[in-house]
């Protein structure tokens, strides 16, 4: 009786139809294509399956870059049962049978490795159901994931797992998929210089994407190869993958605000593109908006949060896809503002020190006396009426008594600032002139 859940058959089935991506699908981890930085010899895959000691790991990388391929090689190197569930579909009674198979397996001197797709998308206690498994080497678990595990999966299985990061296929490694693909079909695609280049950017970094549009345009009878004009007529492009709530959300906002603080409007602007292109809401990118001008630029230029706040009302009252353009404008303006964090920072370390300070009173200068009995205490008494001194300072403490006077702001030389460190600068000497 075959193992349960064990997808390796027990003798090869040839079916009538084969999916070109079953069909090149690697023999070995060498033949992979692309993520030589983890499978090279020296590699932390590489090296484990050197040292003859692979541990469980989670392959985490975006869709169609050979995460299953490389967990079905991992079993065949380390002559392991290959067992794959999904994540979506299994529950607790399914679990218990894969846990119990591997358990007969074990018994039969063979090991099983457990590749968990989507693994995810099982909760707390789904996860915690694979430690004992994994601690008494019932099973060897590779776990797949788009999402970024640090978030998603429990610290106990990440602890007892090597999180391994997969990239996106680029150009080249698409055309080399694209190349093995032409070998097996036996034919070369039907498409132009320009137009084979414009099918590679259309499976964006997706190897799984590209042979299921290979096998569309190997299908087509042409006459002559076709341009790309022709290939987009006859293929819509592929949606950029973006999920509002998930990594390439935090991935592409963290792009678009550390451009805005380097000061490339360009950069800035490709980013701010790439979410509206994604589908993300413009209101949520305003209110970012102002908090940049707020965090990175501050009172180097104060006018870069009423562009910000500005921008976001017109998008408000005209709505898109008009209003989009007066946030495109607000990214230009944020992106060449100058750029100080002075701000954010004192009031950082104000916060910081009122948290050490406790409960220490003002001194009693600058306390109001509204009755007789805080006068006695002492409460207004030689507090000096700035608008009475020269210069309209007088430099008098307004910290509490037992503190040492902390510096919090330090303005710095660009924009708006350079001003503002001069007067900084000139109240700090009245204040050691007067004795303050």
């Amino acid at each position: 009786m075959a193992d349960l859940f064990d997808s390796s058959p027990a003798a090869p089935v040839e079916p009538a139809h084969r999916p070109l991506a079953d069909r090149i699908r690697p023999r070995h981890l060498s033949e992979v294509i692309g993520q030589r930085h983890v499978l090279a010899e020296e590699a932390p895959l590489g090296a484990m399956l050197a040292a003859g000691s692979l541990s469980s790991i989670i392959l985490w990388g975006p869709p169609g870059v050979g995460k299953t391929t490389i967990a079905r090689l991992l079993a065949d190197a380390t002559e392991r049962s290959f067992v794959q569930i999904s994540a979506i579909f299994t529950g607790v009674p399914e679990l218990r049978k894969v846990f119990e198979a591997a358990k007969l397996r074990a018994t039969q001197g063979r090991g099983t490795l457990l590749f968990v797709d989507e693994i995810h998308r099982f909760n707390k206690a789904q996860q915690d159901s694979f430690l004992p498994h994994m601690e008494d080497g019932t099973i060897l678990l590779v776990g797949a994931t788009t999402e970024n595990p640090s978030f998603e999966l429990n610290a106990a299985v990440l602890s007892r797992s090597q999180v391994i990061v997969l990239e996106r296929l680029n150009l080249t490694d698409l055309e080399l998929l694209a190349q093995r693909a032409e070998k097996a079909l036996e034919r070369a695609l039907p498409l132009k210089g320009p137009a084979r280049e414009a099918l590679l950017e259309m499976a964006d970094g997706d190897g799984r994407a590209l042979l299921n549009l290979i096998e569309q345009v190997a299908a087509w009878k042409v006459k002559e190869p076709l341009t790309t004009e022709q290939l987009s007529q006859r293929l819509m492009r592929r949606a950029a993958k973006y999920d509002k709530s998930g990594d390439e959300h935090y991935n592409l906002i963290s792009a678009l605000h550390k451009s805005i603080r380097g000061s490339d409007p360009d950069a800035a602007l490709y980013w701010f593109a790439r979410m509206l292109e994604g589908g993300e809401d413009p209101r949520y990118l305003a209110r970012r908006f102002v908090r940049m001008a707020v965090e990175d630029i501050g009172l180097a230029d104060p006018q870069a949060q009423t562009q910000a706040l500005h921008a976001w009302e017109i998008y408000e009252r005209i709505g898109s896809p008009e209003g989009e353009l007066a946030l495109a404008q607000a990214v230009i303006y944020l992106a060449l503002a100058p750029k100080s964090n002075a701000g954010y920072v004192a009031y950082k370390a104000a916060r910081a020190e009122a948290r050490r300070s406790g409960s220490e009173p003002p001194p009693k200068h600058i306390l109001n006396a509204p009755t007789r009995l805080m006068e006695e205490q002492g409460y207004g008494a030689g507090y000096a009426y700035d608008h009475d001194a020269e210069d309209g300072f007088s430099g008098q403490n307004y910290f509490p008594e037992t503190m040492k006077r902390p510096l919090f702001y330090s303005p710095v030389e660009r924009g708006f600032e350079r001003e503002l460190k001069k007067r900084v600068d000139w109240f700090a000497k009245l204040r050691d002139k007067r004795g303050g």
